[in-house]
């Protein structure tokens, strides 16, 4: 049983954002959000999220002086799983589950991805990068870090993203075809990946790309708690835009999210395999 507290750590990076940047302001309103006197701190499964022992808060990542901060994020992440913890980022933008899960993955074999997102971000490429946020699936699934790709409130699926999921053997539930209720289970180690427009932007209007007829917060909420796994050992909550953002009111999502995040994990009873 892994009983060391869950690593809380910023990444406040957007450099490979195509429409707007702006993610990499998120990570100190989160922390804000989730410490506001407005709320407690307990999620909805009656756990104290800032109780002793649970949450071990490490800061954001200086990037500053770095040349190559992908490689830089990875090599921080890698010395933090390292001690065995498991991890939530606060982001940045989706570029950063990039280094995030090849650091997770050197220590959790057969690792797992929940994604839940408006977009698959499955390009091979987007205007010449292939480091763009719209591309951290295809990069971690052609380097083999993920086992198993299950992804939730797609709906805005192209020609070629779909020839890559396909590619990939990813799962994709467009929320077009989505039903409250449906079971999502996993038989090893899991991570999450949290992109705020896989809300609908009525529920997170702070997001750089809006897409309607998305997830409502209940249902995104839902889902999370729902899940079935074994453990879960890392999860990220991206895409955060505080520019965009009114009344803070997707700041106080994120806050809720990653209430709910540490609760759930704290169901686990193990760390998984880890890779020799």
């Amino acid at each position: 049983m892994n009983n060391r507290p869950i690593a809380l750590v910023g990444v406040p990076y957007d450099e490979h954002s195509s429409f707007l940047k702006g993610a990499a302001e998120a990570p100190p309103l989160i922390r804000e959000a989730f410490h506001t006197d407005a709320a407690n701190y307990w999620s909805e499964r009656l756990v104290d999220t800032s109780a002793e022992g649970i949450l071990d808060d490490r800061g954001d990542l200086d990037l500053s002086a770095s040349n190559r901060p992908i490689d830089e994020i990875e090599a921080q992440i890698d010395r933090i799983v390292s001690e065995r913890s498991r991890i939530i980022i606060l982001g940045g933008d989706h570029t950063v589950t990039i280094p995030v899960v090849r650091a997770v993955s050197r220590h959790v074999e057969n690792l797992n991805i929940l994604h839940i997102d408006a977009h698959p971000d499955l390009y091979d490429e987007l205007d010449g990068d292939r480091y763009s946020h719209a591309c951290p699936f295809s990069r971690l699934m052609e380097e083999n870090r993920i086992r198993r790709l299950v992804q939730v409130g797609i709906r805005t699926m192209n020609g070629h993203q779909r020839e890559q999921a396909e590619r990939f053997g990813v799962e994709v539930h467009q929320m077009k075809d989505w039903a409250d209720g449906t079971e999502i289970a996993f038989d090893g180690p899991l991570y999450i990946s949290f992109d705020l427009d896989g809300l609908d932007p009525a529920f997170a209007p702070g997001v750089s790309h809006f897409e309607p007829g998305g997830l409502s917060t209940r249902q995104a909420l839902d889902i999370i708690q729902n899940v079935r796994t074994p453990e879960i050992v890392g999860a990220d909550i991206v895409e955060y835009n505080p520019g965009r953002d009114l009344s803070g009111v997707t700041a106080a999502v994120c806050a809720k999210l990653l209430k709910e995040i540490v609760s759930k994990m704290l169901e686990a009873t193990d760390f998984g395999t880890k890779r020799s």
